[in-house]
């Protein structure tokens, strides 16, 4: 035997000896189970995963193979506590690629803390595709101080094949498989795990007068969440005291028992201090705490709620923070639960009671509700705990946040379920509501629009039988919107899945009679599939016909806007199209170029932490004027897809000297958006603060309100007209 190949072998014995050795099995060496992944891995997403031979250095590697496209993803993981101190965190790793196409592949790093996520990379943006061999990959990422878990992984979205290998893991430089643990001081909080298999309470059979004492205690349970200096200094798992209290309350016999049984709960809490500093509600507040039902409870717990109002938590807090130079407010250490897809009815309560507290004191739109909210946790409680299975509790959540009429609000992630009961396969057309019918607008994929069988402008009656009013009205709960154009805008874009290969539609041509047809449906994947709007890499702006500037703020970029300025400074006026999303804030930028002087356009309202349930107004923001003003006329085109910061830019041009905004309602969520955790793994949100133009008027469900209503029809569906754009050109030319 040569000396090479026996340097090579004692090199490599030695390399699967230290793996073997080392704390982490971060090289899959080692493997108990033949039938499962290696020691310490598992499984993310839903593509498939194997230890294989095909190794960069000793015997085994993890696999991941997909044949899908799209989306989806799969991952094999590894999580090692965060018993470690530094400032830097690097992931290095071995990683070999065939045919990786519509996707990427890649090394993972995320580290939680907090109830979430606080880093992560996963490599997504440097789009490794294609055939490659073995090569080094590394992740450099801040070490947060409150990291409680490190995650690596090896992830692979799209098609294809990816072997991973060698991973190593250092910290300021040092291997953390030679690096000594740290003894981490954790919070009360985290030093509590009773109840992180289950909270071992059952809720069954629930009778109208235990509906009545659990929506007390979801109310008591907030109230002091948000109020109690001892909570908010988290000396408390606030989830899991209510675990804690729940067994012995749900069997108070009758309401002395039950208010004594609280009295007591909030005695064992320990002393509040008198408050120097609290200070009482601002009179001039625009939202005032509502305390009313804390004067409608007996005596003795009256008074004790009320001490503790007016000696509450000022400052820092546990659980709530207001974002810094923007005041929505940043919901904090939340437990998402993502171990638990179907919460037990204790985890499904606290969903309930987390979720409506938040909107009772930080929501700014509370009282914009059609319905009275103090009337939702009394209603929502036998739905929560009377939801059989993950589905079930996965629409009780929807409803509950379609309730709060958000339009950012929306299950933004964990609703698997859903989305499975939506429907896998998807229509090859585009369809949107025109005149309160559903129409083609377009085909997502040329190609099939032969096969198709149905022109632009078609109107669909039916789907399965069933009258398309019948579908919105059983489906409008499950569909969070600010108001109705946007309600219709979200349900079209699944009103035509299934989980079928087809489906039977009923739908009527121009100048024809009804007719019937089977529709083909197709996995997402293989459709050139977009949600509001076709998106365009195209020039952002342009001349039209009789000198008039167009500019689209879908693609704009911020070296745009100096030739904007330029080349259409002496047109007969310009044309905004905000009809979607802004790829670039505009709002100072382009919105002073309008103005002739300094011009208020919008005004905030902040919620307060030191009096949960307070919202104050802000003083008026101004678009300033910068001395080279456009002379011209701006027109302002809005619609349903015109969203949030599309809103805010809409406000910023309203400013402008000689604005006027054609379109029809817009979707009514305006502001910063808040991130809210329920158990489940279920991720939402909110508008954190309330915006307003400078007089007070809201723009919350109303939206932007156009100064000429311009709607399209389905005639102009069909001619391919854009009236919105024909009636600005007209009202520019009407000198």
């Amino acid at each position: 035997m040569n000396k090479t190949l026996i340097t090579l072998l004692i090199i490599v014995s030695l390399s699967c000896q230290g793996q073997k050795n080392e704390k982490f099995n971060l090289g899959f060496e080692k493997q108990t189970d033949q039938e499962s992944l290696s020691d310490g891995w598992f499984k993310w997403g839903n593509y498939k995963l194997a230890i294989d031979s095909v190794a960069h250095l000793g015997e085994k590697s993890g696999k991941i193979t997909s044949d899908k496209a799209g989306s989806s993803f799969g991952s094999i993981a590894y999580k090692i506590p965060a018993n470690y101190q530094g400032k830097k965190i690097r992931l290095e790793g071995f990683m070999k690629i065939k045919n990786v196409e519509d996707g990427f592949a890649g090394l993972l790093l995320r580290i939680d803390g907090n109830g979430g996520t606080l880093v992560f990379d996963n490599m997504q943006n440097r789009n490794i595709t294609g055939t490659k061999d073995w090569q080094k990959y590394t992740i450099t990422l801040d070490y947060p101080e409150n990291a409680q878990n490190i995650y690596i992984a090896g992830i692979l979205s799209g098609k294809g094949e990816a072997w991973f290998d060698d991973f190593t893991l250092s910290i300021d430089g040092k291997n953390i498989q030679t690096l000594k643990e740290v003894e981490k001081k954790l919070s009360k909080v985290h030093l509590d795990k009773e109840f992180d298999n289950g909270s071992l309470i059952e809720l069954s059979n629930l009778t109208n007068k235990k509906i009545e004492q659990l929506e007390l205690l979801g109310r008591i349970w907030g109230f002091l969440k948000y109020h109690h200096p001892k909570i908010a200094k988290g000396n408390y798992n606030w989830d899991y005291e209510l675990f804690r209290f729940l067994p012995k309350y749900i069997k108070a016999e009758n309401a002395i028992e039950r208010d004594r049984l609280l009295v007591e709960w909030i005695d064992t809490l320990g002393e509040v201090k008198k408050c120097t500093k609290c200070k009482p509600t601002d009179e001039n507040a625009f939202l005032k705490p509502d305390l009313e039902w804390i004067n409608n409870q007996s005596a003795e717990l009256k008074t004790k709620l009320l001490y503790i109002y007016n000696n509450r938590s000022q400052g820092k807090h546990y659980y709530i923070e207001m974002t810094a130079n923007v005041g929505n407010p940043e919901f904090k250490n939340e437990n998402p639960y993502s171990n638990m897809p179907y919460p037990d009815d204790g985890f499904r309560l606290l969903s309930l009671y987390r979720y409506w507290n938040m909107i009772n004191y930080f929501f700014p739109y509370k009282h914009l509700m059609d319905e009275d909210w103090n009337k939702k946790l009394k209603e929502y409680i036998p739905v929560f705990i009377n939801a059989k299975n993950e589905l079930e509790y996965e629409l009780a959540t929807i409803q509950m946040i379609s309730d709060i009429q958000d339009t950012h609000a929306n299950l933004w992630g964990g609703a698997d379920k859903i989305d499975e009961w939506k429907g896998s396969n998807y229509p090859p057309i585009h369809v949107r509501f025109i005149e309160n019918q559903l129409v083609v607008t377009d085909y997502y994929n040329q190609e099939l629009k032969n096969e198709i069988g149905l022109e632009i402008g078609d109107v669909i009656t039916k789907i399965n039988g069933n009258a398309i009013d019948k579908i919105i009205k059983e489906n409008s709960r499950y569909y969070p919107a600010s108001n109705k154009p946007t309600r219709l805008r979200n349900i079209s874009e699944d009103i035509l899945r299934s989980n079928s290969d087809n489906i039977k539609i009923e739908f009527v041509s121009a100048n024809s009679t009804p007719q019937t047809k089977t529709l083909k449906l197709y996995p997402k994947d293989s459709l050139d599939i977009y949600r509001w709007y076709r998106k365009s890499d195209e020039k952002s702006f342009e001349m039209l016909a009789d000198n008039i500037g167009y500019v689209t703020l879908q693609n704009i970029k911020k070296e745009d806007i100096s030739k904007i300025k330029n080349e259409f400074k002496d047109t007969e006026g310009i044309i905004i199209d905000i009809r979607n999303y802004p790829s670039t804030f505009v709002p100072f930028s382009l919105g002073s170029y309008f103005v002739s002087s300094s011009t208020p356009f919008v005004k905030f309202t902040n919620g307060n932490i030191d009096n949960p349930g307070e919202f104050t107004f802000t003083k008026s923001l101004k678009i300033p004027s910068r001395g080279r003003t456009y002379k011209g006329k701006l027109i302002v085109l809005v619609n349903e897809l015109s969203q949030s910061q599309a809103e805010y830019t809409s406000m910023a041009f309203r400013a402008g000297d000689h604005t006027t905004i054609i379109g029809s309602t817009t979707a009514g969520a305006d502001g910063n958006v808040s991130a809210i955790l329920l158990p489940g793994g279920l991720r939402t949100m909110i508008s954190g603060i309330g915006v307003n133009y400078p007089n007070g008027d809201e723009t919350q469900r109303v939206g932007i309100i156009p100064d000429i209503e311009v709607q399209p029809t389905i005639e102009s569906i069909r001619n391919g007209k854009d009236e919105l754009l024909e009636k600005a050109i007209e009202v520019i030319l009407n000198k």
